[in-house]
């Protein structure tokens, strides 16, 4: 079923990339769909398992790790509830499929902090409700599938009447569209012969999308970038460190059975944080994660005891790591007793720095999401540590996400992904790491740059996420690009080859020559004032164009300052902000 259904959404990605809202050049949820599907497929055939609660479980990892954008953070969510449902199952009715589709809705639901109906969330809704009616009268799992796709295609084409915009220009929900494929996929692996459905000459010879490439530049934590000595740890009084034993263990609820009470993780939390800092709980299934800085190490396992079976309990005395520290400061090596060594060493590697060269644990690191050489430059010359390779033409994956944290060597990161098509993928690779991270939902290039100028490194993860957050809603942002098909939105009629100017996320303006585009665009940016024009000028960009927009610009609002910044980004000639 996976095999099939990968192998028709990759057939048609291209079509479902041509559903996108917006005409422009980069629509690509049916390519972000088709690389998630390609990294569960890959786990899929590297752990083959006659057991289906086996092989749903592989999937579901690859899926996780290789979601790309929106749609395939979700299409990983739905099948992540999926495979959970039928974990413990070496076969499955259609009972059993129909409840797994169901559970898979559910965390999806959970996923999305906002979920809008009309999209492949409703979609696979409907078809999951269906299938829980007629799960008990179907005659088999092909059966259901075939009326699970019935009724997934049913509730495609009505999200035109859930979602105006999809009315307005006449098309279906493209993330719905490619959950139709993958059912669709689904129903001839279960109805066609192994020779016609053509599933075991994709599992023997796979034709995978080709990959992009990850490209990370990690640089070394900012304490060494500055120049800073390792004793910058004496700076710090060790009776200054108040949340001096550092807790980690696990509270196993299957090992406790029935004695186990209901775990409220939100009023475990306050309990924790009545004499700690640096909580991080993380709930999967049965086990239960807890990292804490405690002043209080008994109390703090006392009140986990009625949850469940305590395991891998490790507390280590912060205060003695830190009179080790210091002592042994001139040979910058961290105490054999600190249990992220290890951690700090292997992020090192990824970052290319040498092994057994030891930098002290910087209290920020930032990632950030770009597209174009000259603004990843922008970016790293300010307080960012790591830039993705990624933006509106390419979606990072969770694991891309993962491998730059994990590279990292910070307490606490900052993961800025300047697109709204990849936070969710950002905020995936958050949930999943065991690190202190905090999503800053950036959702475009200039918001990014100006969240980075309001964080201050000795400031608070709380307020620095305050000022960031505030610093990006102040930002309005605006991009130029040309169309790629003829179409009409909120009242623009737009043709092929037209340049379109965006506002946000609205298209404000669509003219044959660039340079109207451009003023259209400014002027919509400045109905309500600004104090500051920047551009940020892509691989299409003209230096005399340039100048004559910013000339204009100077004419119409004489108090505006201007500034001029290249940006080399593909595709959107200009990228504009007004502050």
């Amino acid at each position: 079923m996976a095999l099939l259904g990968a192998e028709l959404l990759q057939h048609n990605a291209e079509r479902v990339n041509a559903l996108n809202v917006f005409p422009v050049p980069d629509g690509d949820t049916g390519t972000n769909m088709n690389l998630t599907m390609s990294s569960g497929i890959r786990e899929l055939r590297s752990k083959p398992s006659e057991h289906i609660g086996k092989s749903a479980e592989a999937l579901s990892k690859g899926l996780l790790m290789g979601a790309r954008g929106n749609s395939g953070v979700i299409l990983s969510q739905l099948f992540r509830g999926f495979s959970k449902s039928l974990s413990a199952l070496s076969e499955a009715s259609p009972v059993d499929v129909a409840a797994a589709l169901q559970n898979g809705v559910d965390m999806a639901y959970k996923a999305v902090v906002k979920p809008v109906e009309g999209t492949i969330l409703t979609v696979a809704r409907e078809a999951a409700k269906h299938a829980v009616q007629y799960a008990r009268r179907a005659a088999d799992v092909a059966d259901l599938m075939a009326e699970v796709h019935r009724k997934a295609n049913e509730a495609l084409q009505r999200t035109p009447d859930q979602l105006p915009v999809l009315k307005q220009v006449g098309v279906v929900d493209s993330g719905g569209q490619g959950l139709v494929f993958i059912y669709e996929g689904f129903v001839r692996s279960l109805t066609e012969s192994e020779s016609g459905g053509g599933y075991q000459e994709l599992f023997q010879q796979p034709s995978e999308a080709a990959l992009p490439e990850e490209v990370a530049v990690p640089s070394a934590p900012r304490a060494e970038r500055r120049n800073e000595p390792n004793s910058a740890q004496a700076r710090l009084n060790t009776e200054d460190i108040e949340f001096l034993y550092d807790m980690e263990f696990f509270i196993n609820r299957k090992l406790a059975g029935a004695t186990a009470v209901y775990f409220d993780e939100s009023a475990y939390k306050r309990i924790l944080e009545k004499d700690g800092d640096s909580i991080l709980v993380i709930v999967d299934d049965d086990i239960i994660k807890v990292h804490v800085h405690s002043r209080k190490p008994g109390d703090v396992l006392n009140a986990s005891l009625p949850y469940g079976e305590l395991t891998d309990i490790h507390i280590l005395n912060m205060r003695e790591q830190h009179r080790d520290i210091v002592e042994h400061d001139d040979q910058a090596v961290l105490s054999r007793t600190d249990l992220a060594a290890a951690e700090l060493l292997a992020g090192q590697a990824l970052s290319g720095v040498a092994p057994g060269q030891v930098f002290e644990q910087a209290p920020y690191g930032i990632i950030a999401v770009a597209m174009g050489e000259g603004i990843a430059d922008m970016f790293l010359s300010s307080d960012v540590d790591t830039v993705l390779s990624g933006g509106q033409t390419m979606n990072p994956s969770t694991e891309d996400f993962l491998k730059a944290i994990d590279a990292l060597s910070a307490d606490h990161i900052f993961l800025l992904p300047n697109n709204s098509n990849i936070i969710l993928a950002a905020e995936q690779a958050a949930e999943l790491s065991d690190r202190n991270i905090t999503v800053i939902p950036t959702r475009t290039i200039p918001q990014g740059l100006a969240a980075v100028l309001a964080f201050k490194e000795d400031e608070s993860p709380e307020r620095n996420t305050e000022w960031m957050k505030n610093a990006a809603a102040s930002v309005i942002s605006g991009q130029v690009t040309k169309a790629v098909r003829d179409t009409s939105i909120d009242g623009v009629n737009i043709s092929e080859g037209d340049y379109i100017g965006i506002k946000e996320k609205a298209i404000v303006v669509s003219h044959a020559g660039l340079f109207e585009a451009c003023q259209g665009l400014i002027s919509s940016m400045m109905e309500n004032g600004g104090d500051l024009l920047t551009l940020l000028t892509g691989d299409e960009s003209d230096a005399d164009l340039t100048a004559t927009i910013c000339d204009w610009a100077a004419e119409q609002y004489p108090d505006l300052e201007i500034e001029v910044q290249p940006g080399g980004q593909p595709l959107y000639p200009y990228l504009f902000a007004v502050e």
